[in-house]
């Protein structure tokens, strides 16, 4: 008979036929004991399932067949699991007199129990025919035990290719979800950021006493803060959500001038430092200089926030051999070889110390820009210095 299976008991049987080599070892197992049917099949403490079936002799079973639990001698076999071998029923004093073998009218039969890795009980593979068969041999044994392993071995792969398969799912729809509020919330930040930063440019053309030149200064420095880490955030959802880092290409002479705007910019915010810098930009650069820009002004202000702060950060930019050059180095720790190896990855920031919190997005999105320019950001890290170094073909 055959019924309607409950998901689970259907998820079985597709994982039973799944296995490359089902329908091989059930022809194999025929051919070696001479017997007309073969099955593997799902026990439960209420069903019997046919999950595959090779019949020559016309039992009648396809897969997902079934058949009354308690009529079998797989049900006594789910409750000892341990194999039963009859080489021929009327000859064996336990199963002569037994249901099973005249309600269904077999001579030999062969059951063994397959065991999922866990310890939990499966079903059996098993064989059966009207004629008597030499079963009960060590080759024959060997043979079944060898086969019901490896189904149990398939069963456990394809077990853990679907929980895999479900993890990654959800964490591509995580994935999902976090890059668009990332977009959402970088594109509704940038209007009160700007009133910010527009104040702040105000209050510093006004006449003010110390105290509040300082708080406008800390206001228009931490608004230029805020509008990087917005383009950062907006670049890495369009990077993610979009088409990548987009670029607008063309001659930029006065890519020196734009460097040094930067460099102004972060000192405002840390008036204390000294950048030393080495431009030898005297040919027309061809690039997107406000990229260009975003790259240098997250390459430098990583070198103010972790770097040696009594010591200077050095910028140096020029055409070399066809090559536009940029590096930053800044004197300070070494960067654990752990975390440079995932240095240019999103949401990675190593070691935070008090005071130099971040997204971990500024290098991801400069690696980002570099590629779009066709070059690359490199970096080597002693105890004495760090410098990054940006190039591309000019």
């Amino acid at each position: 008979m055959t019924g309607n299976l409950d998901p689970n008991l259907q998820a079985d049987l597709e994982a039973i036929n799944q296995i490359p080599v089902i329908n091989s070892i059930l022809e194999v197992i025929c051919r070696t004991t001479g017997m007309g049917f073969a099955a593997v099949a799902r026990v439960t403490e209420k069903k019997w399932i046919a999950c595959a079936v090779l019949d020559n002799i016309q039992f009648g079973l396809v897969p997902g067949g079934e058949l009354t639990l308690e009529t079998t001698i797989c049900h006594e076999i789910r409750q000892t699991q341990e194999a039963v071998i009859i080489d021929h029923v009327e000859k064996d004093e336990r199963f002569r007199a037994h249901h099973t073998p005249l309600m269904y009218g077999f001579q030999s039969y062969i059951s063994m129990p397959i065991i999922r890795k866990d310890g939990t009980f499966f079903g059996t593979l098993c064989a059966i025919d009207p004629n008597p068969a030499r079963l009960d041999t060590p080759e024959v044994t060997n043979m079944f035990k060898l086969y019901a392993d490896l189904i149990s071995f398939h069963l456990q792969a394809t077990e853990k290719l679907a929980l895999t398969e479900e993890k990654l799912l959800e964490e591509r729809k995580t994935a999902e979800l976090r890059e668009q509020f990332i977009a959402i919330l970088g594109h509704d930040l940038r209007n009160p950021v700007t009133a910010v930063s527009n104040v702040g440019q105000l209050m510093m053309r006004m006449p003010l006493d110390d105290r509040l030149k300082r708080l406008a200064t800390i206001l228009q420095d931490s608004s230029l803060r805020m509008k990087g880490l917005i383009d950062n955030l907006l670049d890495f959802a369009r990077g993610r959500l979009g088409d990548g880092i987009t670029l607008a290409l063309s001659p930029n002479e006065h890519l020196e001038k734009t460097l040094r705007h930067i460099i102004s910019e972060l000192l405002l915010a840390a008036p204390e430092r000294e950048i030393i810098t080495d431009f030898n930009i005297t040919e027309t650069v061809f690039c997107d200089g406000t990229r260009v820009a975003q790259l240098f002004s997250n390459l430098l202000s990583n070198a103010l926030t972790h770097g040696q702060k009594d010591a200077p950060v050095k910028v140096a930019a020029g055409k070399i051999d066809n090559k536009f050059i940029l590096s930053v180095t800044n004197p300070g720790d070494q960067i654990p070889f752990a975390a440079m190896e995932r240095l240019f990855q999103p949401f990675s920031r190593g070691e935070v110390k008090q005071g130099q919190q971040g997204l971990g997005l500024g290098l991801y999105i400069s690696s980002e820009i570099a590629k779009a320019h066709g070059g690359t950001i490199a970096v080597t890290s002693t105890p004495e210095e760090t410098c990054f170094t940006f190039q591309f073909p000019a």
